[in-house]
């Protein structure tokens, strides 16, 4: 027994030394490379990257002029008509040739180092290579010369570029109706695809239906509990939805005037919402700090886009990329990648709250506005373009037409007309609070143009809706354009 008992306590400690030794062994190899040292440099990789920067820094400018022929040094003669001693020629002659070379050799440096360019992008795999043409040379296109500018010459085009263009000339729009019914402030406004109606939501929570050629009430709906904040009417199905700060969104059916669906979601009360143009998707944002994405059919949340850290105010969808686009009160603006749920991208450059938003009709572009300023981004990276100055107040809404009239109103009653190539204001006013209001009771808290754009439907403090139309008697001769350029750049940021 004590024989076995020593021969099986031998194997066990001999497991534990083999084991020891194997985790040693694995523990070496682990820890074999010494981590403080950087990895060797891969030179191709390393070529490519600096082809890609220097391609991405200067290829504005890598169309160089062609060298100046070397200038020799001429003796200079002195006034008294002296001439120099044969070692100060001597000493001239050996100076003109050193910078001769050295001119030589620069020049020879130019070329190596457009020849280097040229072979660090077949290295890094472009797909046409570069073939640099001499500046002077110009060809003809259509009659024209191309003309080659010099990095000064585009630095000075481009801030040319930057100012204002001349506006186009449209007409001045009046005052063509009031409407009254609501008892609270009207607070939301959409407009049938039809233009046959347009339905405005307020404070009294109902949402009312009128005839838009007439302005007569069609109908009223009831069954919020709280203010209507925000409508939005289907293209495809005989739906509205609306929105409140009762924290509810609700979908009418139109033929039967009554809720067929309701949205359970949000935590608080919501402020914005909009319909996907090609999908079955509702969008809403609020007070939560988040934009969800409904299913008109299931009425299921597809989607939560968080990241906000302020209430949603401003929603806009189109069926390009990006789908989504949501401003905030956290002064930012972000697009949205639907098939991600993600951010696609932060637009930081806001100072104030942004409070509307809008999707340009005809351009791949979008329009924020803010009580700092109204502005332009290009899709689908959301690079800003311009901003639109003039409006110094809150603005609330801004909306636009197909003849390109940007319209803004704002918290003290004041609507600007812009035209949106230039930025340039053509017509600006106070509007009047109805008799037996308040002069504080001027607010503009949302606006929309009919299908045609011709009518511009406002919705104000002073319970009241207003209808504008343009002047059809205007003429540029009786209503000039008093415009003039601008010789100060815009700014670009």
């Amino acid at each position: 027994m004590a024989a076995a008992a020593s021969t099986t306590s031998k194997r066990l400690a001999q497991d534990v030394r083999e084991r020891a030794y194997a985790t040693l062994l694995d523990s070496h190899k682990m820890f074999l490379a010494n981590y403080s040292l950087r990895e060797p440099l891969h030179l191709s990789s390393h070529q490519a990257k600096l082809a890609i920067k220097i391609g991405d820094e200067y290829s504005h400018i890598q169309m160089m002029p062609p060298p100046k022929p070397p200038l020799s040094r001429k003796r200079i003669k002195l006034a008294n008509g002296s001439a120099s001693t044969s070692n100060q020629d001597e000493k001239e002659k050996t100076e003109v040739k050193i910078e001769d070379v050295e001119d030589e050799n620069m020049n020879k440096a130019i070329e190596g180092a457009v020849q280097q360019r040229a072979g660090d992008k077949r290295s890094a795999g472009a797909l046409v290579e570069y073939k640099a043409q001499p500046a002077h040379k110009a060809g003809a296109i259509g009659g024209g010369m191309i003309q080659r500018y010099t990095a000064h010459q585009q630095l000075i085009l481009k801030a040319r570029s930057k100012r204002m263009k001349k506006p186009v000339w449209h007409a001045p729009w009046k005052l063509m109706r009031v409407i009254s019914g609501h008892l609270g402030w009207v607070r939301a406004v959409a407009v049938d695809p039809t233009n046959e109606w347009f339905a405005t939501g307020s404070g009294d929570r109902t949402i009312k239906i009128w005839d838009l050629a007439s302005g007569t009430l069609k109908l009223t709906l009831t069954g919020h509990i709280n203010s209507v904040t925000d409508l939005a009417v289907s293209h495809k199905y005989p739906y509205l939805f609306s929105v409140g700060n009762d924290k509810l969104v609700k979908c009418w059916d139109l033929e039967q005037n009554k809720v067929v669906r309701h949205y359970h979601g949000h935590l608080s009360g919501v402020f914005s919402c909009a319909i996907h143009p090609t999908l079955d998707l509702l969008v809403t944002g609020g007070r939560d700090s988040v934009a969800r994405v409904w299913d008109i059919r299931t009425k299921a949340e597809a989607m939560v886009l968080g990241g906000h850290t302020n209430c949603v105010s401003a929603l806009g969808v189109q069926g390009a990329k990006p789908q989504v686009i949501t401003g905030s009160h956290d002064n930012t603006v972000r697009l949205w990648d639907l098939t991600k749920g993600a951010t696609h991208a932060t637009l930081t450059n806001h100072k104030k709250s942004v409070r509307s938003l809008l999707i340009h009709p005809k351009e791949y572009t979008f329009c924020t506005g803010a009580a700092d300023n109204l502005k332009v981004w290009k899709c689908p990276d959301g690079v800003f373009m311009r901003n639109i100055s003039g409006h110094a107040a809150i603005v609330n809404t801004i909306a636009i037409n197909r003849d390109n009239v940007l319209v803004s109103g704002a918290d003290n009653g004041t609507l600007h007309f812009w035209d949106w190539k230039s930025g340039w204001c053509f017509q600006n006013f106070k509007v009047k609070p109805q008799p037996g209001s308040l002069d504080s009771e001027c607010g503009i808290f949302k606006m929309a143009f009919d299908m045609t754009g011709s009518r511009l439907i406002t919705c104000e403090a002073d319970k009241s809706i207003k209808v504008w139309k343009e002047d059809e008697t205007a003429t540029p001769e009786t209503h000039p354009l008093n415009w003039k350029p601008s010789k100060r750049p815009m700014r670009g940021f």
